[in-house]
Order: structure tokens, then sequence, then C-alpha cells
């Protein structure tokens, strides 16, 4: 007996892996679930992982994708944020949805575009993962290429940069290299959590506006 999506029940917090899945399987499995879905997707090499996060999961998914829209404002920098969408390329046999992701130095290359194509269009300059209860996949990131990846893990803030195929952690952003990005992101997004949502952006713009 074959069991249908619909059969299947994720509890908040966890993953279900399924292994041995098609690329064609992948991709039918992604039009199945459509993109309405509060659950998460990765697919590498045959295995495919379903996620469904915790709210803290996506409060720090939010804060940390406003702060950062906030350092693109405050410098001036043209960006394009895409959320969670999904990137996948076939002949990598890799496919992720990152918790948020930024187009920076390649915004014109996609800009007002509907759906994105890895086969022709770049990667995001810049994605962010919360590893509070999943486990971020470096492999998917590198192999598709995306430059920056950061982590999240509830405490830390961890930056890694792509080196010749590979991620390097790193102390500094490359995107924005003179600002101290892993202390500053975790001390406003504990911020938000004592001061408010509104009274923490205030103030990490009022501190950088003293930066730049």
């Amino acid at each position: 007996m074959l069991l249908e999506l619909n059969q299947l029940i994720v509890p908040v917090g966890h993953q279900l892996l399924i292994k041995d899945i098609s690329w064609p399987v992948y991709k039918n499995i992604l039009a199945e679930l459509g993109e309405n879905r509060s659950s998460r997707i990765s697919y590498s090499q045959g295995v495919l992982e379903i996620m469904a996060p915790l709210p803290e999961h996506e409060v720090g998914k939010k804060i940390i994708g406003n702060l950062v829209e906030i350092l693109l404002e405050e410098l001036d920098i043209e960006f394009w944020s895409l959320g969670s969408t999904t990137f996948d390329q076939e002949k990598m046999d890799a496919g992720v949805e990152p918790d948020d992701c930024f187009y920076i130095e390649n915004e014109a290359a996609v800009r007002g575009k509907d759906r994105i194509d890895l086969t022709v269009d770049p990667p995001p300059d810049l994605a962010i993962e919360i590893d509070i209860t999943s486990r971020t996949h470096f492999n998917n990131y590198q192999l598709l290429g995306v430059s920056e990846l950061w982590r999240w893990n509830g405490k830390q803030l961890e930056i890694n940069i792509l080196i010749n195929g590979k991620y390097i952690k790193s102390n500094h952003s490359r995107i924005f290299p003179s600002l101290p990005i892993v202390q500053v992101i975790p001390e406003y997004l504990n911020r938000s959590k004592t001061d408010g949502r509104n009274a923490a952006m205030k103030a990490f713009r009022s501190w950088l506006r003293t930066q730049i």
C-alpha cells in the first residue's frame, strides 16, 4: 500500500526524512504540497526532508530578516528579498528552502521576476537559516552556489562564506565587512524580545546611522 502525502503528519519542531526519492518525484511532491504551506522542504541526492518549524524558529527568521533589510536600506543598497523561495537545480540533484534569502549583488539580474530558474538565474547572495530544530544543509547551498550563509541557533549567529566551492566560517560578513554582524544581530534580536519589535528596530537603525 502506498502512502499519500496528506496522510503524513509532521509534529511542530520535528522533521521527516524520506530516502530513495528521485528528482521527478521530488518535483511532484513540491507541486502537490503547494506554496501555501507551513512546512519547509529540503532535498539532496535522493533524501527528502520535510520540517515543521516552531514559533521560535519563525520569530528568529522574521527579526533577522528585518535587521538585514534595515542594513541594506541604511547603506542604500538595492536588494530583493525572496523569503523561503524554493531553490533547486536538477543537474546538482539538490533543492532547499532557506528561512530567508536576499539578492544583493545580483539584485538587478532578478529584479521584478516572478520565478527564479537557477539554470539561467544566479542564486541568492545571502541565505539565512534558523537552526533551532533543523540541520542546515551546507551541501545544498554549496552546490547551488549561495555565496554567504548565516545560521542562527537561538543563541549565536554563525557566518559562512563560500570560498572555492566550500563554506568557511568567518567572523565578518562579506556583504557587510565593516560592521560587527556576529555581535549586533543577536543583540537586537534579543532586545526585540524584551523591548518590543518596533523599539528594537528603531534602536538598531539609530545605532547603524552612527556607524555609517
